[in-house]
């Protein structure tokens, strides 16, 4: 039996350009590359060098923090790169496809007969434990730690965000399987959380604790939903995994094999033709876009994940490791004359009604990157609650990291979020500051003073 759970606060941005559910072609990838800025409050050692030859699931570095914790190429092929940056800090780990896609090949048990530490050791052991993440603060989840649960959320309500259901529907077998996998991790039953309206595919699944939410954007961030079924108290710990690593810990364990399958949607007003692809984790854009026709002429913005809480990329760029989601938006070069005034442009998304767009009910928005306006001071608007379906305090929140009070940051619900819980927040208020930024900079200093 499911629960159910309606999120009011929040708002949705109708955007034009969502994919169709079809599959489509794609070239491809010829070199792939794992990026360290994706894995926050991971420092990575190498285990490679430029040149030499890897298989698939072979360690390309660890984290220093852990050093359990390996990060495995996606294929098989040569180390052609080690990107570097300021300080040497490590940005790209760059392999080239060879056609002998080599393997390497994991012992597995049945998993009736393993216990949590053979689980644990099989995940670590194959380049599989990355796939979890931990809460508080959104770093890879510890495996010396004992969660209370692990939550899976098969439900986005962000932006032009892919459709769990049709990404998985042909692996139930494997999703399944990793359900039992990720159960031997936890005291009780992982949580599973699916669309209200739309559950039927995830109804089949076994051995599930099953939410049904519906509601406003930010009812699909997994902080949310972990907010309103289990909150997170001082010193505990939630896992989190995406569904579609569930797939692939569900076929690490029915092969043996590290699995880094990956499906994108190709997504935006920019796009033509919006589809989803069957890829790779790592994939190069170039290759992605590769069939992908874009509306104009006009310089784009390219997305990795959704346009509120993902990050800007180049053609020549590769696909974020837990990314589903590419977004193509137009660059908001231009400006508008009188863009003040409610009737100059009806096609923006207002909560606040300055625009006639709330006029047009469902219509889909064209948007692109312009903030229409610059910082400005930080006034008490109620803005900020009103998008926000957590009991804190965003702006004494935002304020108090600012300041570095680290006990107040405790106290108002730093342990709660991650900075994708206040995309929205950026997008709404009018005081136009990046809240994400300063959500990630109170993380940081969290992990810096107290682990």
């Amino acid at each position: 039996m499911s629960k159910d759970i309606r999120i009011r606060k929040g708002f949705n941005l109708n955007l034009d350009g969502e994919a169709n559910k079809i599959f489509a072609e794609i070239s491809p990838s010829k070199t792939f590359a794992l990026k360290p800025d994706d894995f926050f409050g991971s420092t990575p050692k190498m285990l490679v060098k430029e040149g030499e030859k890897v298989k698939k699931g072979t360690p390309l570095f660890f984290s220093k923090n852990n050093p359990k914790i390996h990060f495995v190429s996606p294929v098989g092929g040569d180390v052609t790169a080690i990107v570097r940056g300021a300080k040497r800090k490590i940005l790209e780990v760059v392999v080239t496809a060879s056609e002998s896609q080599e393997s390497i090949k994991h012992d597995i048990p049945s998993i009736d007969k393993i216990d949590i530490n053979e689980t644990k050791e099989i995940l670590l052991k194959s380049g599989a434990w990355p796939f979890i993440i931990q809460r508080p603060y959104g770093t890879i989840a510890n495996p010396e730690d004992k969660p209370k649960a692990i939550f899976i959320s098969a439900f986005s309500t962000a932006p032009l965000n892919v459709e769990y259901s049709f990404i998985i529907k042909n692996h139930i077998a494997q999703f399944q399987k990793g359900i039992q996998v990720l159960n031997k991790l936890v005291p009780n039953c992982v949580n599973l959380v699916v669309d209200g309206n739309f559950s039927a595919l995830f109804e089949q699944i076994s051995e599930v604790n099953l939410t049904k939410v519906t509601g406003l954007h930010p009812a699909g961030n997994v902080g949310v939903q972990i907010h309103h079924i289990d909150p997170i108290n001082a010193g505990e710990k939630v896992w989190v995994i995406r569904p579609e690593d569930v797939v692939n810990i569900g076929k690490l364990f029915t092969t043996g094999e590290f699995s880094a399958q990956r499906t994108v949607a190709i997504a935006g007003t920019s796009v033509k033709n919006p589809q989803y692809y069957k890829s790779t984790i790592g994939s190069s854009i170039y290759s992605l876009l590769a069939k992908t026709q874009l509306e104009d002429e006009k310089p784009n913005r390219i997305i990795n994940g959704d346009v509120l809480s993902g990050s800007a990329t180049s053609i020549d760029g590769y696909l974020g490791y837990y990314n589903n989601l590419i977004s193509i938006i137009p660059e908001g070069n231009d400006y508008r004359m009188f863009g003040w005034l409610p009737f100059v442009d009806n096609s923006i998304p207002s909560m606040s009604k300055t625009s006639l767009s709330w006029l047009f009910g469902k219509q889909k928005a064209k948007v692109n990157t312009n903030m229409n306006g610059e910082e400005r001071a930080l006034v008490v608007t109620g803005e900020m609650e009103r998008v926000l379906p957590m009991d804190i305090y965003p702006m004494q929140l935002l304020k108090a990291i600012l300041i570095e009070d680290i006990e107040r940051m405790e106290a108002l619900g730093i342990y709660e979020v991650v900075p994708e819980d206040f995309a929205l927040i950026d997008y709404s208020s009018t005081s136009k500051i990046e809240a994400q930024e300063i959500i990630r900079q109170g993380i940081e200093l969290m992990l810096k003073e107290e682990g």
